[in-house]
């Protein structure tokens, strides 16, 4: 059976309604960073999504090619996630989207190190006949957060992120962002797929001790 990240780290996918702390690891992804509103048809968003499951499924399909990669198992590729800010805002600001900065990203299994990225954007690059230059081996530590899952619309977002903020106000903490920690969201429903009221979101910021 194939290894499902979702199901075997809960903690980090799967959180409750109720707004909880939490402390994430370092993890490796495939990231594409870009900017601007992620609704528009044509816009940097919608291309950075075909490089990245480009990446994501070269590396899942790899035995099929013939490349042999140490420690390789069986996997369902991971949740698109994304990194959001803006500049000399703190938190997010939905009614500006045009104004967004992001870092749209997919968790790399353990097995798949920068070696394995290099090949698999190499062999992308090569069957697709595109320019997949653009992606990049992200590492990011999150280090201690308050997260909560999301369910409705994205720019319902905000009265979610209010009862996220008074918890972490209640436990003794408060919001950290900066140029290395940002807001930060799983997207478990497929919104082409979905009623936009049944969208499941992890949202998760990071806080430290006030």
């Amino acid at each position: 059976m194939a290894f499902d990240y979702k199901k075997e780290y809960k903690e980090f996918y799967l959180p409750p309604k109720k707004p909880g702390l939490i402390e994430i690891p370092e993890m490796n992804y495939i990231a594409v960073r870009g900017k601007g509103n992620p609704n528009q048809p044509e816009g940097e968003y919608k291309a950075a999504m075909q490089l990245l499951y480009g990446i994501a499924f070269t590396i899942k399909m790899s035995y099929k090619s013939g490349k042999e990669i140490e420690g390789y198992f069986p996997y369902v590729v991971p949740p698109l996630e994304g990194l959001w800010w803006q500049q000399d805002v703190e938190g997010i600001d939905y009614a500006h989207k045009e104004s967004f900065e992001w870092i749209s990203m997919i968790r790399l299994p353990e097995f798949a190190e920068e070696e394995v990225f290099g090949w698999a954007v190499r062999e992308a690059s090569e069957k697709k006949k595109s320019d997949f230059s653009k992606v990049e081996f992200f590492t990011y530590k999150e280090g201690l957060c308050v997260q909560c899952m999301h369910i409705g619309s994205y720019d319902a977002e905000p009265e979610t992120i209010a009862r996220m903020d008074a918890y972490a106000k209640e436990q003794g903490y408060k919001p950290d962002f900066s140029g290395t920690r940002f807001h930060h969201e799983i997207y478990l429903s497929d919104p082409r797929r979905s009623k936009e009221e049944r969208l499941r979101t992890v949202i998760r910021h990071p806080v430290r001790p006030v």
